[in-house]
C-alpha cells in the first residue's frame, strides 16, 4: 500500500490522500518522503491533464508532523546528509506550490508541525469545524524549529509579528481561531462540505500562485526594513533573551530564520531555515527535550508505570478532606472531569469557601468565552461542600489534604475511611510524611496510597503517586487511572520521607538559602537560579512555600526520624530560616514579609536588610555565576540519583518527568537524570566531587553514580 494514494478524477482534479501504512497517524518519515517524490513525479507527467490538486488524509488526523525518532538519531556527522534530505523534501513541496495549478489542503483533523507546513504550502486551506482539531507549529516546545517551510510561509501569510506567537511559543489553536488568525481560509461542516469547498476553489482559480511568488508582494504588517517593524525587531533579541535566559536556542534560531528569510526571496529563505533547523536537530538541547517531553512522557501516558493485569477503573465519586488551597484545587480538577466531589472541612463555611475557589476559576472561563454559564453550573453542582462525614458515603476514593501533621491525618483517616465503597481507596496528599507511617491509621493499608498534588492544582500537571509498603498493585493501578481520568501526569515512586519531589525540591531551596548564609548576595542567588533554567529563584520560592511551613516540615521530619532511632543531620540552611522567622518575623509571602517585601501596590523586591544581615562583601565578590548555577543544578541531580539508588524512584522517565513537572527543574536539560547523561557521567561525577570538597558531603557522588562513571554508562 502506497503512503500517498493518487486519484485523478474524470473532472481532472487530482486527490492526494496521505495514508501511512502501519501507523495511526501520518508522519514525515522516509516512507512519506519516498511516496511524496513518487507522487510529484506522477504530477509532473500528468500536469497537462490536471486542473487542480486536493491534499487530504485517510487518518483521523491530517498529519502529525516530523518523525521524532528519525530526528533524534541525527548526529553532527550526519548534518550535510540531513540538510540535503530536508531540502529535497521541501523541493517536492515547492514544486506543487509553483506548478501553476491550484492546490488545496482539505484538513480533516489536527495539523501540527509538518502537517501545518504541508497545508501552508497549499494555496487554500479548508478545515473541518471541530473544536477537537488543533493547528499549530509546536516544534519550539521540543527545542526545534519548523523545518518544512514554517518559518518562511507563516510570516508571509499572516505577518512576522503574528507568526511569532505560533513559531516561538508553539501556540496551538482550534479551527475557528485559525480562521481568525488567517492560517486557514474556510471552515467546513462535514467531509463532503470540505471537499466541495476545495473543488469550488479550484473551479474559481484555474491558475494560481502564492502571493509571495507574485511581483510586488508585501509582507502583511511590514517587512523587517519597514520602520514600524524595524523598531520592534531591534528590541526583540533582548526581550527574547530576557525570557529564555539564554537556555533555549530554538526561539532565537526561529527569530533569525524568519527575519533573515524575510529579507530574501522565498527559496533562499527556505535554505536559511534548513541551516538553522539542522543546527538545532544535531544540538544537545533538542535531544534532551525531545527525549523527555516526547518519548519518556508518552511512555508514562501510555501506562508504562501502571501494573499490568488490572482492569481499567473509572471513578464516579471522590471525597476530599480539607478545603484549603490544595483540597479546593483537587476538588476543582476532579469536578471539571465529570466526577462527583464531596468537599469536607470542619465547618460548612470553610467547605463553601473551598468551593468558591472553583467558582472563581470557572467565572474566568465564562468571561473569556471558554465556557457557558450552564457548563459552569453543572461543574459546581458536582461539588458538595459539607462538614459531615456521612456525605462521604459510597465514595470510590477519598483524598485527605489536611495540614501536614501525622496525628491530624490519622484522625481524619479513621473518620472517613469507613464511608468508602467496598475496596475503595484512601489517599493522602502529604508532601513529606511516609505513606507507610500514615497507613498505620488505616484498617485496609493495602488500599492506602499517596497522591501528592502540586500547587496550584488547576495549573500543575503532575501527580506523584507514592506506594506504601503494603499498598497493593490493584490500588496503584486504580490510582493511576484516577490521575489520568482528571487529565494529570502520573509518576510512580516508592515510599520514603519526602518521597522524590519534596526531597529534591528541598535541596534546591536549601542550597539557595545556604548560599545566603555563606554571605553571597541574594540577587546573585536568585539570578543564578533563573539563569540555570529554574522558573523561580530559590529565595522567591521559599517565600511562596512559607518558611514557617518549612520549619514545621523539618521539625516533624526530625521528630519522626529520631523516634525511629535515626539521627538528624542539620542542614546549613536551617539556621538562616530560624533567624528569618524567629528573630525577624519574616515568614514568607502569605504574611507579606520573607526574603522579599511585598508592597500592596507594586512588585515584590528583595528585603534590603538581607544585605546587612547576611552578605559578606568578600564572599559576594568572589562568587562566580557558573559555580552558583552548578550548585543549584547539581544538588538536585545528585539527590535524584540517591532516590534511584534507594529504590524510591522506579524509572529514569519518572525521574526526568517528575523533576520538570513537579519541581520545575530546568526543562532545557530534559530532567535531573538527563542533565547527568548529557553532561557525561564521568565529567558530572568529577565535578560533583569538586563541589563536595568545596561545600560539603551533600554533593558527594552516590555509589550508583560512581559505578556508572567507572563504566562510563549513562542512566537509562
Amino acid at each position: 500500500m502506497n503512503a500517498i494514494q493518487y486519484e485523478l478524477g474524470a473532472d481532472q482534479i487530482l486527490t492526494l490522500t496521505i495514508d501511512m501504512p502501519g501507523q495511526s497517524a501520518n508522519t514525515m518519515n522516509a516512507v512519506f518522503r519516498e511516496a511524496l517524490s513518487d507522487a510529484i513525479a506522477k504530477v509532473q507527467s500528468d500536469l497537462d491533464n490536471i486542473r487542480g490538486v486536493i491534499i487530504t488524509s485517510a487518518k483521523n488526523t491530517f498529519f502529525a508532523g516530523g518523525d521524532l525518532k528519525e530526528l533524534h538519531r541525527v548526529t553532527r556527522e550526519d548534518a550535510k546528509t540531513f540538510e540535503d534530505m530536508v531540502n529535497g523534501l521541501k523541493a517536492d513541496m515547492r514544486f506543487l506550490e509553483t506548478c501553476g495549478k491550484p492546490v488545496v489542503a482539505a484538513i480533516n483533523g489536527s495539523a501540527l508541525g509538518g502537517g501545518l507546513e504541508i497545508a501552508l504550502a497549499c494555496h487554500h486551506r479548508v478545515v473541518m469545524n471541530q473544536d477537537s482539531i488543533q493547528l499549530g507549529l509546536p516544534e519550539v516546545t521540543l527545542g526545534l524549529l519548523p523545518g518544512g517551510g514554517g518559518t518562511q510561509r507563516l510570516p508571509r501569510t499572516i505577518g512576522l509579528e503574528a507568526a511569532f506567537l505560533f513559531l516561538m511559543e508553539g501556540k496551538k489553536v482550534n479551527p475557528k481561531a485559525a480562521l481568525k488568525a488567517g492560517i486557514v481560509d474556510e471552515l467546513a461542516d462535514s467531509t463532503e462540505d470540505m471537499i466541495n469547498k476545495a473543488r469550488a476553489f479550484i473551479d474559481a482559480n484555474p491558475e494560481y500562485r502564492q502571493p509571495w511568488d507574485q511581483r510586488g508582494f508585501k509582507f502583511p504588517g511590514g517587512a523587517p526594513h519597514h520602520p514600524a517593524m524595524a523598531q520592534k525587531l531591534a528590541i526583540a533579541p533582548a526581550m527574547l533573551k530576557q525570557k529564555t535566559k539564554g537556555c533555549y536556542p530554538a526561539p532565537e534560531r526561529i527569530l533569525s530564520a524568519a527575519v533573515e528569510g524575510a529579507q530574501v526571496d522565498f527559496d533562499n529563505g527556505s535554505l536559511i531555515e534548513t541551516r538553522y533547523f539542522a543546527e538545532l536537530v544535531i544540538g544537545q538541547i533538542a535531544k534532551n527535550m525531545t527525549g523527555t517531553f516526547w518519548f519518556q512522557l508518552n511512555a508514562i501516558k501510555a501506562g508504562g508505570s501502571r501494573p499490568a493485569g488490572v482492569e481499567k477503573n473509572t471513578f464516579r465519586k471522590v471525597g476530599v478532606l480539607g478545603a484549603g488551597m490544595m483540597g479546593a484545587g483537587i476538588a476543582y480538577s476532579t469536578a471539571t472531569r465529570g466526577i462527583e466531589v464531596v468537599l469536607k472541612d470542619v465547618s460548612v463555611e470553610k467547605a463553601e469557601k473551598g468551593k468558591s475557589y472553583s467558582e472563581k476559576l470557572l467565572d474566568k472561563k465564562v468571561s473569556r468565552g471558554r465556557m457557558t454559564e450552564e457548563q459552569k453550573s453543572d461543574i459546581l453542582g458536582r461539588i458538595k461542600a459539607t462538614a459531615s462525614a456521612d456525605d462521604l458515603e459510597d465514595c470510590d476514593l477519598i483524598i485527605e489534604a489536611v495540614f501536614e501533621d501525622s496525628g491530624l491525618k490519622a484522625s481524619v483517616t479513621q473518620e472517613a475511611e469507613p464511608k468508602l465503597i467496598e475496596n475503595g481507596i484512601f489517599a493522602s496528599n502529604t508532601s513529606t510524611i511516609p505513606i507507610t507511617q500514615l497507613a498505620g491509621a488505616s484498617a485496609t493499608p493495602e488500599n492506602f496510597i499517596g497522591l501528592h498534588f502540586f500547587s496550584p492544582v488547576d495549573k500543575m500537571q503532575l501527580v506523584e503517586i507514592i506506594v506504601g509498603e503494603q499498598t497493593s498493585d490493584e490500588t496503584l493501578a486504580r490510582s493511576f487511572d484516577y490521575v489520568q481520568q482528571i487529565g494529570k501526569i502520573p509518576v510512580v515512586v516508592n515510599d520514603s520521607r519526602g518521597f522524590f519531589t519534596s526531597r529534591v525540591f528541598g535541596t534546591f531551596v536549601n542550597e539557595g538559602i545556604c548560599m545566603l548564609g555563606e554571605g553571597i548576595h541574594p540577587a546573585s542567588i536568585e539570578n543564578a537560579g533563573l539563569l540555570a533554567g529554574m522558573p523561580v529563584g530559590p529565595l522567591a520560592i521559599s517565600d511562596e512555600v512559607s518558611m514557617t511551613l518549612m520549619q514545621h516540615i523539618r521539625d516533624q521530619s526530625k521528630k519522626d526520624t529520631e523516634a525511629s532511632g535515626g539521627s538528624w543531620n542539620a542542614h546549613p540552611a536551617e539556621s538562616v530560616i530560624d533567624a528569618m522567622v524567629n528573630e525577624h518575623g519574616r515568614k514568607g509571602k502569605a504574611t507579606g514579609a520573607g526574603f522579599y517585601d511585598y508592597p500592596a501596590n507594586g512588585r515584590k523586591r528583595l528585603w534590603p536588610e538581607l544585605e546587612h544581615l547576611f552578605v559578606d562583601a568578600d564572599n559576594a565578590r568572589a562568587a562566580r555565576l557558573e559555580e552558583l548555577k552548578d550548585r543549584i543544578l547539581f544538588i538536585q541531580a545528585i539527590e535524584t540519583v540517591r532516590c534511584l539508588e534507594e529504590g524510591v524512584l522506579r524509572t529514569v522517565a519518572d525521574a526526568n518527568i517528575g523533576s520538570i513537572f513537579g519541581i520545575g527543574y530546568a526543562p532545557w536539560t530534559g530532567g535531573a537524570i538527563q542533565f547527568i547523561n548529557q553532561y557525561g557521567v564521568r565529567a558530572f561525577t568529577a565535578r560533583a566531587t569538586e563541589l563536595a570538597n568545596a561545600y560539603g558531603e551533600r554533593f558527594a557522588p552516590p555509589k550508583l553514580l560512581q559505578e556508572k562513571a567507572e563504566m562510563n554508562i549513562p542512566f537509562s
